[in-house]
């Protein structure tokens, strides 16, 4: 086993961690009525850093339609998001602690993960290429 064998079987506990968090736990009004999704989480190879890679989702209360093209989510609301996950990153980290007993806890570092956004313009791209070409 290499060295990435420990950060990346740490980043996916630490992903497990806090996506049951945002389910029970965080209950910030800025993550409230939305779809927050860890996509991913990298740890440093001396494990003092931990970034966490977010989707947001919009979910509309009260109605059956659910919006989930991360292309629609405004600049604001995603900086709002991000601001509510970094508020709640001392809880974050305290539960890892207690459910991982490791010595160290990562400082959290929380970054919009746009990967959605890219797949949907390169499908479009790919989609508007073949009606020219059938054309």
């Amino acid at each position: 086993m290499g060295k990435g064998y420990r950060t990346k079987r740490l980043g996916e506990e630490i992903k497990r961690i806090i996506s049951q968090l945002l389910l029970t736990e965080i209950k910030d009004p800025r993550l409230a009525g939305r779809f927050i999704s860890i996509t991913d989480v990298e740890v440093t190879s001396d494990g003092s850093y931990a970034t966490c890679y977010v989707t947001v989702m919009a979910c509309i209360q009260g109605e059956k339609s659910i919006d989930v093209d991360d292309s629609k989510r405004s600049e604001d609301e995603k900086a709002e998001v991000i601001e509510g996950l970094k508020h709640a990153s001392g809880l974050m980290r305290t539960e890892i602690s207690k459910k991982l007993s490791i010595r160290h806890v990562p400082e959290l570092i929380f970054k919009i993960d746009n990967s959605m956004e890219y797949g949907n313009h390169i499908e479009k791209m790919i989609r508007e290429l073949g009606e020219k070409n059938g054309k």
